[in-house]
């Protein structure tokens, strides 16, 4: 292990891949999952600013940022990421119950997580994820539009490799995930209501923009967390005028809502 201004960097080596943490900052133990195509390198001026209050570990899930390529990538796989770097955090501080925060598929590995672990965590914080919405976001009519989206991302992606911010997953890799995550946001409503512990939800106000295609989604999106409101009312919930991106464009708004909710 090794210390760069007070940040400590390791790695776990679990299911055949290796995966890069990091720790730092004073306060409360938290734990940090970035999303699908986020690292911790993208996620570090929000990472940053919750230092001042929480002691964080963050880390990158297979196949992003510093950790290796998997043969894998389904759901199952990156949620057995997050359940390694909590079951580390257990063993460094037995004694603490960290907060858990999730962004975007991070969201719902959060939720997933804390449901099969009782007790494991204080409380979630989750970041424009983990939404229960009515509709499949990826329909048989969108697929070329998503394909080609992925497919242009994946372009984008190999001017980054071998930097902190690489995703080595390919279009077609992201665009199963995506199909998949469909069906499970469509029972994640399950989820919550295992759930013991406060919850509060960060949401973008129009989460793919204001394109044509992306006013369908948005209303797909807030149909959603009106559901979400609807079914789960203890929920303390914000809503950020942002797209998807509102960790790296709304930082410090999202840390303020943090840290007074927390």
């Amino acid at each position: 292990m090794t210390t760069n201004t007070a940040v400590q960097t390791s790695t776990i080596h679990h299911d055949g891949v290796t995966i890069s943490m990091s720790r730092g900052g004073h306060g409360r133990p938290m734990i940090l999952c970035p999303g699908l195509n986020s690292t911790q390198a993208d996620l570090h001026e929000l990472v940053g600013l919750l230092r001042h209050d929480y002691d964080v570990v963050t880390f990158d899930l297979r196949g992003h940022g510093l950790s290796s390529a998997a043969d894998s990538y389904l759901f199952a796989d990156f949620l057995s990421d997050l359940t390694a770097v909590t079951s580390t955090q257990q063993r460094i501080q037995p004694e603490a119950t960290p907060v858990l925060v999730g962004y975007s598929l991070g969201a719902d590995l959060a939720v997933h997580y804390a449901s099969e672990h009782p007790g494991s965590v204080t409380e979630l914080l989750l970041i424009d994820g983990a939404n229960p919405v009515p509709e499949p976001f990826i329909t048989a009519t969108d697929l070329p539009l998503f394909r080609a989206l992925w497919e242009q991302q994946a372009e984008h992606q190999e001017t980054l490799r071998g930097t902190p911010r690489q995703v080595l997953l390919t279009a077609q890799e992201i665009l199963d995930l995506n199909v998949q995550l469909d069906g499970i946001r469509a029972r994640i409503l399950d989820r919550y209501r295992t759930i013991d512990r406060p919850i509060t939800m960060i949401m973008s106000a129009a989460m793919a923009g204001d394109s044509s295609q992306g006013r369908a989604l948005n209303q797909n999106w807030q149909a959603g967390f009106d559901r979400l409101v609807q079914d789960q009312p203890q929920i303390n919930t914000f809503r950020i005028d942002a797209d998807h991106g509102l960790v790296l464009t709304h930082a410090p708004q999202i840390a303020d809502i943090i840290r007074t909710t927390g």
